[in-house]
């Protein structure tokens, strides 16, 4: 008996959102994640590559350098250095046209960074120079033995990141005697820390900001103006710090005018003198070349432009467009060669017009996401106060620029801002948000500020747990964890409670 089989087919229909990117995305997000060193390689690379990518000057060499020909030489200079330019650029598309069909040439690679032989020869033959070691460079300028030398080193070795030194004399004196079996007193060290102080920048080595603007103020050439910041730092200090400047001018018996040419003058010192020094010089200065000079203004006005340095403005060859056109226009009698000409000259025009293009989008997106960065960080940039930086996210920007997430994330690696208070990396103006017991956000920054000042203001005879320091900040509204303490504390550089006590005198 036979059984009939039936089979039933059937059709479904699925959506699915898939997300491809071509090659013109993938090279404006590579060129948006370089840095500026990393850039004006990228570009001397691709113009090398590609003989229709130019720059705007007539010759290479001057783009990158200032060196200019004298006035009375520039008419003919430049007629000479035009038709030179020109041959040059003929030459090497004939050479190339020559090499068609002996070689394959596709569409150009884009590599995301340098390539390995070029990271070992910096690493072979670049310096890095630390902050710390600046200063150390300097202590040998000093008819130390080397016993001093040891302990001004050591000195050196305990300012913070501000270049300042938070540790009090006494505690440094216990330390050498304790771990490195060096017997010292505070009378020998404040002496060669006056001597580190009369290091440069002006105001490394202070104890407090007081100090830091004092030794500031006390390199500066004697006049009036100086004198009357010394007396605003020493007597009237409480009234600066909280910008009571109508005070300040009453016990002064100064005009608004001088008043105003006092505060301008007062902002121009630098609270932080480690941070200006950057993070290290040599090699690593080139590769933390600022992408961006963000200026503060007296009345609070924040600016900032794109540093472009030497880079070269970018257009097509003139000869290359000039034969694609006439290709072009010849179509109909074309031989193969001659095709393949045309396909050649083509590919080399449009990979020019597209790196051009990726360059402007590079510069549009950074403008973008600085623009955005300031407005919400505008009171940081105003005074250069950590504890003013608002809780922000990438997520946050992305929303205000309109921008994808991805993209901002790449527009703020491994790039740096230069301020008035020192050379940031962008990611030094984002922090996460923390909600107090009142529901107010506080940045997280902030907030190990505070611990900061607590495990600061503590009896060094019985310093603070963990816990202790966990129900403290529970009590000014700040609810956290244990182990969230522990962690502040860490990367604050703070040892744990038994590593702060100090013994009574």
């Amino acid at each position: 008996m036979k059984q009939e089989q039936t089979q039933e087919q059937q059709l479904s229909q699925s959506l699915r959102q898939t997300q491809s990117i071509t090659q013109q995305q993938l090279l404006q997000a590579q060129l948006t994640e370089m840095p500026m060193a990393q850039l004006m390689e990228r570009i001397r690379t691709e113009m090398d590559d590609n003989p229709a990518l130019e720059s705007s000057g007539t010759d290479e060499e001057n783009d990158w350098h200032d060196d200019e020909p004298s006035d009375t030489d520039t008419d003919t200079n430049e007629d000479y250095e035009q038709r030179n330019e020109r041959e040059e650029r003929n030459d090497a598309l004939d050479a190339a046209l020559e090499r068609i069909g002996r070689d394959d040439e596709d569409l150009p690679v884009y590599h995301s960074g340098p390539s390995y032989d070029e990271e070992r020869e910096e690493m072979v033959y670049g310096e890095t120079l630390s902050f710390y070691d600046q200063l150390k460079e300097q202590v040998g300028l000093l008819p130390l033995d080397e016993r001093q030398r040891y302990i001004m080193e050591y000195i050196i070795g305990s300012l913070d990141e501000d270049g300042l030194l938070r540790k009090t004399l006494d505690s440094i004196a216990d330390e050498l005697a304790i771990y490195h079996n060096i017997d010292t007193n505070e009378h020998e060290l404040q002496k060669l820390l006056e001597m580190l102080q009369d290091f440069d920048p002006a105001g490394i080595g202070a104890r407090s900001l007081q100090e830091c603007l004092l030794l500031q103020i006390k390199r500066r050439e004697p006049s009036r103006l100086t004198t009357l910041m010394e007396q605003v730092v020493t007597n009237h200090f409480e009234d600066f710090t909280k910008k009571h400047w109508q005070q300040i001018r009453q016990s002064l018996q100064l005009t608004e005018m001088q008043v105003d040419t006092l505060m301008a003058e007062m902002r121009k010192l630098n609270p932080k003198p480690g941070a200006s020094m950057g993070e290290a010089v040599g090699r690593s200065l080139q590769q933390i070349t600022p992408d961006f000079i963000i200026d503060t203004q007296d009345d609070g006005t924040v600016t900032f432009q794109l540093n472009t340095g030497e880079l070269p403005e970018l257009h097509v060859s003139p000869s290359f467009s000039e034969t694609l056109n006439q290709y072009q226009t010849n179509k109909e009698n074309m031989s193969r060669q001659m095709k393949e000409a045309l396909l050649y000259t083509k590919k080399k025009v449009n990979a020019a017009h597209s790196f051009i293009e990726a360059i402007k989008s590079r510069r549009r997106t950074l403008t973008m996401t600085m623009n955005a960065i300031i407005q919400w960080q505008h009171r940081y940039f105003e005074e250069g106060d950590e504890a003013l930086l608002r809780p922000m996210i990438l997520k946050d920007i992305a929303e205000k620029t309109g921008l994808n997430l991805t993209t901002i994330s790449r527009a703020c690696n491994g790039k740096y801002a230069q301020t008035r208070w020192g050379t940031f990396p962008l990611r030094h103006f984002f922090t996460e948000s923390y909600t107090t017991a009142e529901g107010d956000q506080l940045s997280t920054r902030q907030l190990k500020m505070i611990l900061h000042d607590l495990i600061n203001s503590e009896d060094k005879q019985q310093p603070l747990s963990d816990d202790a320091l966990c129900k403290l900040l529970a009590k000014k509204g700040y609810p956290i964890a244990r182990r969230t303490v522990a962690k502040y504390r860490e990367q604050l550089g703070l040892p744990i409670a038994r590593l702060r006590k100090e013994e009574k005198k």
